[in-house]
């Protein structure tokens, strides 16, 4: 009879174990949800980044496009065909630096939150590059087009041919083959990339980049920018990150796409961003490029914290969100241009 009461007391404790971990699970669970509920809620939405104060009116144009409910690929497009269209931005678009030959090559590309990916390299006479890339990601099975096949693809579009190189940009090439000297110095006096990151009203990340590349380079570099993994690069599960500065530097070390991997490893997107800047500092810190190596990251994860950190001194970056508006921010840097 003891034995019997034995038994039937072990198994009562035994079921309040049982209720007391499936409790504790379900509880667990319950926490997780609120956790998760928790960082969504405290997600900055919408929320765009970009490089250089250029930034600034394409950051505008991007969120208006936004507001007015047009697709996060859309508002990006329409944002970049800003700094794209205007002359007076070098680095960018219709009236860019040439290249030697005195040809404006331009390289885009844009990215979705389902890594969705278009792209343009070594593109001649087409004025918004973006929305070739944009094409490409929609419109082919294939994520870069280059040179003559992107600008047959182009044309293929409706896209219109027509010349770059403005009076002003032609002048100061022909300036240029006097000495023939080729030192991509990059920072605020030549602003180069325009790379943009956003976040949607749904949480969902978004990418893109434009440039017409370093001037003077040889007729058919192509740097970091279309390039997805080194110029841009995005998880909409962790982080989206892009660069700016000397394409050669990023590319050696698949930039973007080591800072959005830092990101989910747990790094912040400060923390992610200085550490590829380290590394890229330490693997040319005797190389040739040193003396005017420039490298710079932006970077966003999907808290909606974001970060800038760059080589040396002279990066900044344009911010557009709903709590401060639109503003530019100084990152922070490695060294000045003095040492």
């Amino acid at each position: 009879m003891s034995q019997r009461r034995d038994f039937i007391k072990k198994a009562a404790l035994g079921t309040i174990g049982i209720s007391t971990v499936l409790s504790c699970k379900e509880l667990s669970v319950k926490d997780e949800a609120i956790t998760a509920k928790t960082v969504i809620k405290n997600q900055k939405k919408p929320l765009i980044i970009s490089t250089w104060n250029h930034g600034l009116p394409a950051n505008e144009e991007t969120w208006k496009q936004l507001k007015n409910g047009k697709s996060s690929l859309d508002a990006i497009e329409a944002g970049m065909k800003i700094p794209e269209a205007n002359p007076t931005i070098r680095s960018v678009g219709y009236g860019g630096f040439p290249d030697r030959e005195g040809k404006v090559t331009l390289d885009a590309c844009i990215m979705d939150y389902n890594s969705n990916c278009g792209s343009v390299s070594f593109l001649q006479g087409i004025k918004h590059p973006i929305s070739v890339a944009k094409k490409v990601l929609q419109n082919t099975p294939h994520v870069m087009l280059s040179g003559q096949g992107a600008l047959q693809f182009a044309l293929s579009e409706g896209f219109v041919e027509e010349n770059l190189l403005t009076p002003e940009a032609e002048k100061d090439w022909k300036k240029w083959l006097e000495e023939s000297k080729y030192k991509p110095v990059i920072n605020i006096e030549n602003h180069d990339t325009i790379s943009m990151l956003v976040i949607d009203e749904d949480g969902n990340i978004s990418g893109g980049c434009t440039t017409s590349g370093a001037a003077w380079k040889m007729h058919g570099r192509v740097g970091d920018s279309p390039i997805i993994g080194a110029g841009l690069f995005l998880d909409n599960e962790v982080g989206a990150a892009a660069a700016t500065g000397l394409g050669e530097a990023v590319i050696r070390t698949a930039g973007s796409a080591m800072v959005v991997e830092l990101m989910r490893q747990g790094k912040t997107p400060f923390e992610a961003c200085k550490e590829i800047v380290e590394r890229i500092y330490n693997k040319h810190k005797n190389h040739k490029d040193m003396e005017y190596l420039q490298v710079g990251f932006i970077a966003v994860n999907k808290n909606g914290e974001h970060a800038g950190y760059s080589l040396r001194s002279g990066f900044n970056y344009a911010v557009y969100d709903e709590e401060k508006g639109s503003r530019m921010e100084d990152a922070q840097f490695k060294m000045s241009w003095d040492n």
